[in-house]
């Protein structure tokens, strides 16, 4: 069986099917990337699990998970001040953490060469909303490149690398989901191992690199000199792509993914426009723009998210004084979802009717995927801690969520997440909710890789200002959402062993008295728990604790001869309440049409957490391998 990490250390070209950000990994190798950091979000984790998968002594390049995107930034940024070829990547939001390091990368002069990766989420399959990153790519004058499939993530990647590293500045390679994830093969070059330079290559001398008042105004002219040139190679490069059918009357300017779509859509065209497909985004290639423009009588902007290509391209036809008709988004839809083969269908029919059949060839074949509710895994912790916290609130008291599993929580039957924002914000905006509420009282959630990664600033406001509320930290261990990553509690990172810090510790420091703590499971406890908490004067904390269950159960069947036992209903004695079903919520329960509760065996674990939950103890926990 072919090994991920030989294939992606492999020394002579070769070919392979691989996904987008397997392709990106390869192509950092090739580049000579030395230093790679990251904060784990959807869609780009996979390009850790590449990274993982070669083993640390072959290594080309140093990898850490940082504990926020900011810190990342800034590890990447000081590499590559050192002369480092570095690459920081995460997901869109991400951005948003970054932003204040991010803004004034382009006004340095960076040594060592800077690639950011962004992994926007258009559609916003992971996230909580569709932001256009390439909105910070203008206001901070950094170059975006924009692949629209793996290859093009390989390639896109080396020359972005290479480029930055000529030009000493940052460049963005945006990726969005569907290109993370995507498969093709893809045709690798060479690549020979080269040994670490330890030399020290920052030279203070090359500065300076204070942008205070009296040195902003030098800075930005190098970063708007830099994308002059950059739109230059841009127009020069093979990078962009002319789809040339010989059509004067129809042309389609397009980047990314929805180029993709667009050429499944006009299989059936009734004539083939001509297409210009941009490689970099920002800044617009001019030249190539200009070209398209004169030769065409109408040309459509087809683009995802934000009208950004449009303007750009507007402005252009403005200033060359050209007479095309551009066409751009129309309406509300226009702006919303992932621009996939049935969204781009629309958009041409909208535009074009005379182009297309009444409806997309394909969709008698397609039929749609049933509705599937997000749901916490059988045995989640954080399910237990719902149904316990849930019987210590009333209706008056606001619950304020985060980001995390235990989002989730907002859903029916638990209902705990009245309002959220971004990452950490909970005990920031439960603050605020209490001043001048004396009707209720104010609980926030915060998981325990969030704590480390955009919490503690809130935490300690609450407590510099004495605010009201109770926080509850769902403690389990890892950073589950985005697949099991470790962070600063963990007692690992990336590459080893390392001492835990502990929430409790770091809470204990802050001079906070008020801590209670427990694991979910005990639900009595941790109601009780709840309600002591929320009785108490100022910041109350109660850490509720039990390991990710989908992470330990992975582990678990990875021994010989492990079997997890499932529960079994006692028919005799349930009075079928349905607590079980109806404030739990377990997926592993089923209610069937005769009122019988019984147990989906391909998804009850085992563990045990529901026997506490039936009031008929109706719920029977077999003898079994649980260590």
């Amino acid at each position: 069986m072919k090994k991920m990490g030989d294939m992606l250390l492999q020394e002579n070209p070769f070919s392979e099917i691989v996904m987008g950000n397997t392709a990106l990994v390869r192509a950092m190798v090739e580049a000579g990337t030395r230093v790679v950091t990251s904060y784990p979000g959807s869609p780009t984790p996979e390009i850790a699990t590449a990274i993982r998968s070669i083993p640390p002594a072959a290594r080309p390049f140093y990898f850490e998970f940082s504990t926020n995107e900011k810190v990342a930034t800034e590890v990447a940024f000081g590499a590559a001040m050192n002369g480092h070829l570095s690459t920081v990547f995460f997901k869109s939001v991400g951005l948003n953490v970054a932003s204040d390091s991010f803004v004034q990368l382009s006004l340095m002069k960076i040594t060592g060469g800077m690639v950011i990766v962004l992994g926007d989420d258009p559609g916003a399959n992971s996230s909580q909303n569709e932001q256009d990153n390439r909105h910070f790519a203008h206001m901070s004058y950094t170059p975006v490149f924009e692949p629209a499939n793996p290859s093009e993530v390989y390639s896109f990647y080396r020359e972005a690398a290479r480029i930055s590293r000529q030009r000493q500045m940052p460049i963005i390679v945006r990726l969005t989901t569907h290109v993370c994830h995507a498969k093709e093969r893809v045709e690798f070059g060479g690549w020979k191992p080269k040994p670490h330079d330890p030399a020290i290559r920052f030279n203070a001398a090359d500065g300076p690199f204070i942008p205070i008042t009296s040195m902003v105004f030098p800075k930005k002219r190098r970063a708007l000199e830099n994308l002059s040139a950059i739109e230059r190679i841009a127009g020069d490069s093979g990078l962009n792509r002319l789809v040339d059918n010989q059509n004067q009357n129809y042309g389609i300017i397009t980047a990314g993914l929805p180029f993709l779509s667009l050429l499944e859509v006009l299989e059936n065209a009734a004539e083939q426009p001509d297409i210009l497909k941009l490689a970099v985004v920002y800044p617009v290639s001019r030249k190539r723009v200009t070209q398209f423009l004169q030769a065409h009588d109408k040309v459509l902007v087809l683009e995802e998210l934000d009208n950004i290509l449009e303007k750009e391209i507007k402005l252009i036809a403005f200033e060359e004084k050209i007479g095309t008709g551009i066409i751009g988004k129309k309406d509300a839809e226009d702006w919303i979802g992932e621009y996939t083969p049935d969204k781009v269908f629309q958009v041409i029919k909208k535009n074009w009717p005379e182009l297309l059949p009444d409806k997309p060839e394909k969709q008698d074949r397609i039929s749609e995927a049933p509705p599937r509710p997000a749901q916490m895994c059988p045995g989640c912790g954080h399910r237990a801690a719902f149904h316990a916290i849930a019987k210590a609130v009333s209706e008056q008291d606001i619950k304020v969520a985060d980001i995390g599993c235990h989002t989730l929580g907002f859903l029916p039957p638990y209902k705990m997440g009245d309002i959220l924002l971004c990452m950490g914000a909970s005990t920031g905006i439960g603050s605020g909710m209490s001043l001048f509420n004396s009707t209720g009282k104010v609980i926030a959630f915060l998981g325990d890789s969030t704590f480390f990664h955009a919490g503690l600033p809130g935490i300690i406001n609450a407590l510099f200002n004495k605010h009201q509320l109770t926080l509850i930290i769902m403690e389990n261990g890892t950073t589950a959402m985005t697949g099991h990553q470790s962070h600063a509690a963990s007692g690992e990172n990336f590459n080893e062993p390392v001492d835990a810090i502990p929430v409790r510790k770091v809470l204990e420091g802050f001079g906070i008295e008020q801590i209670h703590e427990t694991d979910t499971y005990q639900m009595k406890k941790l109601t009780e728990l709840v309600k002591k908490a929320m009785a108490e004067p100022g910041l109350s904390v109660v850490i509720a604790k039990h390991p990710c269950m989908l992470k330990q159960m992975r582990e678990k069947r990875r021994r010989p001869g492990f079997k997890s036992v499932p529960v079994t209903i006692l028919q005799d004695d349930c009075t079928r309440r349905y607590e079980c079903v109806e404030k739990f919520g377990c997926p592993s329960f089923v209610r069937n049409k005769d009122g019988r509760i019984t147990i989906n065996h391909d998804l009850c674990i085992g563990d045990g957490s529901c026997v506490r939950v039936c009031p008929s103890q109706a719920i029977n926990l077999p003898k079994g391998d649980r260590k």
